[in-house]
């Protein structure tokens, strides 16, 4: 039987969650929990136990991605959690940036589901 993947899926746009969360339902046994922010996303992975993946934009407000992967990269609990970045910031400096702070994938919209599927199976090590 296959353990259940639990995976953040933090953006402002919810078109953009929906659109993550349809492609990440594709694999077996995923739960998606939804947060528009980075101060949303960081409350419910502090109040909501384990997870296996993050998946975060950039711009968001109240809190952007790049400090969400610095806050997540900082607990003891999440320190080894997967963070995929799915923005709109295609620049060389921004994914620097990003895989600097501690982001282990950096994906540029627009996305297709397949390129979402591919580096979250790599990522989890699914067949």
């Amino acid at each position: 039987m296959s353990q259940q993947i639990r995976a953040l899926v933090v953006d402002d746009s919810q078109a953009m969650r929906r659109s993550i969360m349809y492609a990440l339902q594709r694999l077996a046994d995923v739960v998606c929990i939804e947060a528009q922010d980075g101060v949303e996303g960081l409350k419910k992975l502090s109040t909501q136990g384990r997870f296996d993946l993050v998946m975060t934009d950039i711009n968001m407000p109240l809190m952007d991605g790049l400090k969400l992967i610095h806050h997540i990269r900082q607990t003891e609990d999440h320190r080894a959690v997967p963070i995929v970045v799915v923005t709109t910031e295609g620049a060389a400096a921004d994914r620097a940036r990003a895989m600097a702070l501690g982001a282990t994938a950096y994906l540029v919209k627009p996305v297709q589901a397949r390129v979402v599927l591919d580096t979250v199976k790599e990522l989890l090590k699914l067949g």
